[in-house]
């Protein structure tokens, strides 16, 4: 193993990238097109982080609960989430593999803790689409000139949806093309929104980063800090859904690991970029902070920008929020289509169907579609519903994230030798370590309850979607056992009982591969 970061320069044609996709055990004549380039890696993995969606959309709610200073937990949380991204860099390269942390967490740990990744995985994507076309709605209501209503938002919800789903049902070639559209009109836009507001609105100079203006007296500022942190938490996840589309894109194991690390970068510069520009700009943090103020971006972006360039900024917001659903439908669908593809899925054959012309799984997207379109319906009925749902979003990323994480420090110690393009070599079992601790921390961050006068129910909805989500997965494992349905490979990448084939990958034998039901 050696001491430093290894990337190979040896390039990888189409024919070598099909015959690690058959060694893996996925050798199937209908296979994705390998049409997805660097930037287009790049594109999907930053329109799904979408600094803009995050930034714009918890703004308010950080400044008014830690002031200026929440600006810093972009900061901390890119530095946490680049740990993640590190080890899931290592771990696509040696499992190159559609659908992301269930294969990964596959193959680390075994067919259970397989299973129940993807399925928490697959349940907060799918409410993630619906949280992220939901908070689209205001948005475009404004936009088309409709009062913000619960009608309004629902039907411009739906219209996001069912606009990313149209053109993921084109193929990877237009899914390639819109992710990159939306980095250049999401970057573009917040760096010209953000210089405009530098060059014309700055009312403060970056001392205030340091000043909390009265924001989190009385429970004491760690606490307020923490809770404004959730702007960092959402923001920097996305990176992960470069690997999700894996079999899409040539030379993956040299190609992805870039890729993420390039999302967190720009991701992060931008996200940074923007919420200092906006920062700089608020004319009263006070008001903010008490209240007064509930919407400080768009009084921000009508008074430096004017009613028809407000308007403007709006088009490049709604680009945004329409770039993200679509890249998350993509990794959504891809997760589905792998799960069902080794059959441990309900309506699996269904799911598993694959267009020849398209070379999409058009079922699946059909699914990334439908479901969130149900969620965000269901709104009218009951908006405390649709607040449980969409509560489990971030948390059920986070715990997907740290399940293929600790899948990876435990076949790390028990004498897994990764031996993809990237790999971290003595670096390894400290990122992992880190990556993980990390990970824990956000966790809790985000379950922690800050505000006892609301009832306990509402201080502990993350926690108690989060709980249903996992007793639910455990109840149908314990039922059906889907993790036992299929023959693709599982936890074979701790040498136990296993030959070492001649490319140097672990094989488990037929007697270690019979005796796995973890």
């Amino acid at each position: 193993m050696r001491g430093d970061i290894t990337e190979p320069v040896n390039e990888l044609d189409g024919d070598a990238d099909a015959q690690h996709l058959a060694s893996l055990g996925y050798s199937y004549e209908k296979q994705f097109k390998r049409e997805m380039t660097f930037w287009g890696n790049v594109s999907l993995g930053f329109t799904y982080l979408s600094p803009v969606v995050a930034i714009y959309s918890l703004f308010a709610v950080s400044l008014s609960v830690a002031g200026p200073p929440m600006f810093w937990s972009l900061v901390i949380v890119g530095f946490g989430q680049f740990f993640v991204a590190t080890v899931f860099g290592e771990v696509v390269a040696a499992y190159p593999v559609a659908g992301g942390v269930y294969p990964w967490s596959r193959r680390l740990w075994g067919r259970k803790w397989g299973w129940m990744n993807g399925w928490v995985y697959l349940v907060a994507l799918l409410t993630t689409i619906a949280s992220v076309a939901y908070g689209a709605g205001p948005f475009l209501s404004t936009l088309v000139g409709m009062e913000n209503s619960t009608n309004s938002v629902i039907i411009a919800g739906l219209v996001v949806i069912a606009l990313a789903t149209i053109l993921n049902l084109g193929g990877t070639k237009v899914l390639n093309t819109v992710a990159m559209v939306g980095l250049l009109a999401e970057l573009g836009g917040a760096l010209a929104v953000g210089t405009w507001l530098f060059v014309t609105a700055r009312q403060h100079d970056l001392s205030v980063l340091f000043q909390s203006f009265g924001a989190g007296e009385g429970s004491g500022y760690f606490v307020a800090f923490a809770a404004a942190g959730l702007i960092g938490i959402f923001q920097y996840y996305g990176f992960e859904a470069c690997g999700d589309v894996a079999e899409e894109v040539p030379n993956p194991g040299r190609t992805i690991p870039k890729a993420m690390r390039m999302t967190i970068y720009i991701g992060g510069f931008a996200a940074m970029f923007v919420c200092l520009s906006l920062i700089l700009a608020v004319p009263d943090f006070a008001a903010v902070i008490s209240g007064e103020d509930a919407d400080p971006v768009g009084n921000i972006l009508l008074s430096a920008f004017g009613p028809v360039g407000f308007k403007a900024v709006l088009v490049i917001v709604l680009v945004s929020f329409l770039s993200c659903v679509v890249s998350l439908q993509a990794a959504t669908s891809r997760l589905a289509y792998s799960m069902a593809r080794d059959g441990i899925l309900p309506g699996s054959k269904l799911l598993r169907t694959f267009s020849e012309s398209r070379h999409v799984p058009p079922y699946a997207l059909l699914l990334a579609g439908l479901v969130p379109a149900l969620i965000v319906i269901g709104s009218k009925v009951s908006s405390d519903a649709l607040t449980v749902i969409i509560s489990f979003a971030a948390m059920g990323m986070y715990m997907g994230f740290q399940m293929v994480v600790l899948a990876s420090l435990r076949a790390r110690l028990l004498g897994w030798k990764p031996n993809g393009a990237f790999q971290l070599g003595a670096w390894g079992i400290p990122v992992n370590i880190a990556a993980l601790v990390w990970g824990v921390l956000g966790m809790v961050n985000m379950a922690w309850p800050r505000t006892p006068e609301d009832g306990w129910f509402a201080n502990y909805v993350v926690l108690i979607s989060a709980v249903t989500v996992v007793v639910i997965g455990l109840l149908y494992m314990a039922w059906k056992k889907p993790y036992l349905l299929g023959d693709a490979p599982a936890a074979d990448a701790v040498p136990t009982t296993a030959t070492t084939s001649s490319n140097g990958s672990d094989t488990p034998t037929a007697a270690a591969a019979a005796k796995d039901e973890r």
